[in-house]
């Protein structure tokens, strides 16, 4: 049974910083795809960031690039998500996701598996 557990977020005022940690078990990590995701109150879930199965590339949502960071840990089948400069619109349910297709995709509907979510809130 694949399972995804994200960890790490809380509240936080703006400017501040968070780490998200994501542990995967049930699958073969090294395999796929890893991806963050979010959700705001009222909308849809939107893209964050991905990761490629080495590690090497990386692709970021136009509104965290920069201020956010993907990393993956492969012997520990962990994937983190370092947030900085975090602004009030960063509030939302982020979840962690999983993806073994060949192609990358930003559709939320393409992913395979997916964490229960951790909210995040930042205060203004």
């Amino acid at each position: 049974q694949v399972q995804l557990v994200e960890s790490g977020g809380g509240l936080v005022q703006a400017g501040g910083s968070l780490r998200l940690d994501c542990a995967a078990s049930g699958l073969p990590f090294s395999n796929y795809r890893m991806g963050w995701f979010r959700q705001a109150p009222g909308k849809e879930r939107e893209f964050v960031a991905r990761i490629s199965w080495s590690g090497d590339t990386t692709y970021y949502a136009h509104s965290v690039k920069g201020r956010f960071t993907i990393s993956r840990d492969n012997a520990k089948n962990t994937v983190s998500l370092q947030m900085n400069s975090l602004k009030f619109e960063d509030t939302a349910v982020y979840y962690c996701a999983a993806d073994a297709s060949v192609v990358a995709t930003v559709v939320p509907g393409r992913w395979d598996y997916w964490g229960q979510g951790t909210q995040v809130t930042v205060s203004s």
